[in-house]
């Protein structure tokens, strides 16, 4: 089989396509024949893991070196790259009920990657479901990642119809899917992204958009139930003044100093919390965005789709911050 490979650390150069064994589902696994896969940030930083400081790190200092040991030291344990992806099965091992051959599937892979390949196996207890049987491959192979990190995170803030809610880095995988999913519970929503994405983002649904490069949020005077941090690029002191009194500070991504302010508002009684939290990978919650996906309550944006061919021309169009919307890579079909 084909796979976009990497043998060490660094720039979108180090991506080249080769050829490789293909797989073999073991019992519990299916084999699925790759169609599509995207172009995410986690893609970005496994790619060049080596350069990621603890201070570049976007999570606590001590999770720092377990993710190094995981992706290697001195040169990638993990060759092939992608996280998410859409495919249809081609085998299945004797011990799987769940799906059949030809099932069309969509399926996030987490730190194990694997999905820059036209196969990989993946366990049927895992984070794979049927794909929303109105979408193509490349737009299904957008969805992995958010529907997971932002149902889940978004469950622990307990949205009510009404509520207003800010969620900064709106333009992302997880921010986009938690734009429309916000918009679905009932929630008033302003996404906060930069210049050329500000489209983008309306196209999704949300009530205002601002464009953080002409506006600072934390200064315009409104205040919010919600402030759904992605990257962790602000603060609880930044950001409490915009919050209302009971208000939430969520954070997908983030570093001690949030930790600790989770703490201090638990301890302390304070009525604004912060809430540091890891999704579960569940594929229940990739079967909830397939039934609204089918509803017309949650759609898939690809900007831009790349050959395999031109899997570094597709990392460098990303990592440039020229997408407007979602990049996938077209494995085949």
């Amino acid at each position: 089989m084909k796979a976009i490979v990497r043998t060490e650390y660094g720039t979108p150069d180090v991506l080249h396509l080769t050829e490789m064994e293909k797989p073999a589902p073991k019992d519990n696994e299916i084999l699925v024949r790759v169609y599509a896969t995207s172009v995410n940030f986690g893609d970005l930083l496994a790619r060049n893991f080596k350069a990621v400081s603890p201070r570049k790190f976007n999570m606590p200092f001590f999770l720092w070196l377990p993710a190094k040991i995981a992706f290697g030291l001195g040169k990638p344990i993990i060759t092939i790259l992608g996280s998410e992806l859409a495919g249809e099965v081609e085998a299945v091992g004797r011990d799987v009920t769940k799906f059949k051959t030809g099932d069309q599937v969509f399926a996030y892979l987490g730190m194990n990657m694997g999905a820059n390949a036209e196969y990989v196996c993946i366990p049927e207890s895992g984070s794979v479901a049927l794909k929303p049987s109105k979408l193509s491959y490349e737009e299904a192979a957008t969805l992995p990642y958010g529907a997971i990190m932002a149902t889940s995170l978004l469950g622990k803030a307990k949205l009510q119809p009404g509520q207003k809610v800010l969620i900064n880095g709106a333009s992302g995988g997880i921010g986009s899917m938690a734009v429309q999913l916000a918009k679905h519970f009932g929630a008033e929503v302003t996404g906060v992204c930069g210049t050329p994405r500000l489209e983008f983002v309306k196209s999704l649904g949300a009530d205002k958009v601002i464009d953080y490069t002409r506006e600072d949020f934390t200064h315009n005077g409104e205040t919010y139930d919600l402030i759904f941090d992605i990257l962790g690029r602000s603060s609880f002191s930044r950001v409490k003044r915009s919050l209302k009194p009971n208000g939430i500070y969520l954070l997908a991504s983030f570093k001690m100093k949030a930790l600790l302010d989770m703490l201090w508002t638990s301890f302390t009684g304070s009525k604004q919390k912060v809430i540091c939290a890891f999704a579960n990978e569940a594929p229940e919650s990739l079967a909830f965005v397939k039934k609204l996906v089918e509803e017309g309550k949650v759609k898939a944006i690809v900007d831009k789709s790349f050959p395999m061919e031109q899997a570094a021309e597709a990392h460098r169009y990303v990592e440039e911050g020229r997408k407007q919307g979602n990049v996938v890579i077209a494995i085949g079909g």
